[in-house]
């Protein structure tokens, strides 16, 4: 039996230094994207362009392809690295917008939320004071050359907060990042009588960057007043989509409310069935250990924010009831052992899905193969 010219160890050195020289060349495109960070920030580009990043993610696939390397590959690493380029430009700045603005108040801007649009209205150039829980006894002096003035507080503080506000001047932009909007959007008209606009960041405080996000808006008076501010949020990286404050109300019972209190149900149902989570774990195949970290992932979070979100919308409660009748209905095919008519009620809904089921397979097949990747990493 011939054995081979090379042994493992010397292939295994070989990969090590391929690995070594991949280093080199990402820290080189990081340095590169620094310098495009700086750029972007001097002619006022925002961080994200999608049309940019899809046509070039396009012409790699068609390279690896013609080199016989697997096109998925090198997009899986391109994202990676993409993703830590947008947080890497934000080290740069952004243009400044509105140089002609005075202060940005942001009221519980020593809040986790708060803060990051403290520090991105920093990064932007303009002069940032912070309203704390503290600062009441000066309000009036730190919003009297305010033109914007931002409400970050819990949602069930938030009318009285800006019913507490003292006069802003004429044509500052008040605005609030609460996750609901028509109570609080109907206490800031009534509070203010200048420009006035709702904004919902659909994401945490934890992110490392706004490019891809959402944030959604709803106009309240002045849109001319503050179209500056979008603009600036623009250049930040996320989707700015617009609504109005009921159908955002009640666009955020499914995407948000019912998600958030159908997880807690199933974590407190894990919890009086007093299950074994490291059993749960151990047999679970990456979709499945997705899905328990969703749920697991909301009980590692502040109770009192997610009680908020949850009965913050009388819209809310109805849309769990009517959850409930269509569970019931559905347990009720299956008691009756109703197989075929819980097929056609299958095939009925994947109907109403249409072509969003093939889209919502193929993302979900690339979220379950990076869960898959990071559950290796960590059983190694």
């Amino acid at each position: 039996m011939n054995r081979p010219s090379v042994n493992l160890d010397e292939l295994r050195d070989q990969i090590d230094a391929t690995d070594q020289a991949l280093l080199s060349i990402l820290k080189q495109r990081l340095e590169l994207v620094h310098a495009v960070g700086e750029y972007k920030r001097q002619y006022g580009l925002p961080v994200y362009v999608p049309e940019r990043e899809a046509a070039m993610l396009a012409k790699r696939r068609e390279e690896a392809e013609g080199l016989g390397v697997p096109p998925d590959l090198i997009e899986d690493i391109l994202r990676r690295a993409m993703r830590e380029s947008y947080s890497c430009e934000n080290d740069a700045g952004f243009k400044q917008v509105n140089p002609q603005a005075g202060d940005i108040v942001v009221v519980g801007g020593n809040g986790k939320l708060g803060k990051l649009f403290v520090k991105m209205f920093r990064l932007s150039g303009y002069s940032v004071k912070v309203l704390g829980r503290e600062d009441w006894h000066q309000a009036e002096q730190l919003v009297a050359n305010a033109s914007v003035v931002v409400v970050s507080v819990p949602i069930d503080k938030t009318e009285e907060t800006i019913a507490r506000l003292p006069k802003l001047p004429a044509d500052c932009v008040l605005t609030d990042l609460t996750s609901v909007k028509q109570a609080p959007m109907k206490a800031m008209l009534a509070a203010h009588d200048g420009p006035v606009v709702g904004l919902h960041p659909m994401f945490g405080p934890d992110i490392k960057s706004f490019a891809k996000q959402v944030i959604i808006y709803c106009d309240g008076r002045g849109a001319e007043h503050y179209q500056w501010l979008l603009q600036q949020m623009k250049l930040w990286g996320p989707r700015l989509h617009e609504s109005d404050g009921k159908e955002h109300d009640e666009t955020m019972s499914m995407v948000q409310a019912l998600r958030h209190f159908t997880s807690f149900a199933y974590g407190m149902h894990l919890q009086n069935e007093d299950a074994d989570l490291s059993r749960l774990l151990a047999f679970s195949s990456p979709i499945y250990r997705l899905e328990l970290a969703m749920v697991g992932r909301l009980f590692a979070q502040d109770g009192e924010l997610y009680a908020s979100i949850i009965t913050a919308a009388p819209e809310n409660i109805k849309m769990f009831k009517r959850y409930l009748r269509n569970f019931s209905s559905a347990l009720t095919l299956l008691e009756q052992g109703e197989r075929e008519a819980f097929v056609e009620k299958f095939n009925e809904v994947a109907d109403w899905f249409g072509d969003f089921a093939t889209q919502f397979q193929r993302e979900s097949r690339d979220l379950l193969l990076a869960a898959h990747d990071r559950v290796s990493h960590d059983q190694e």
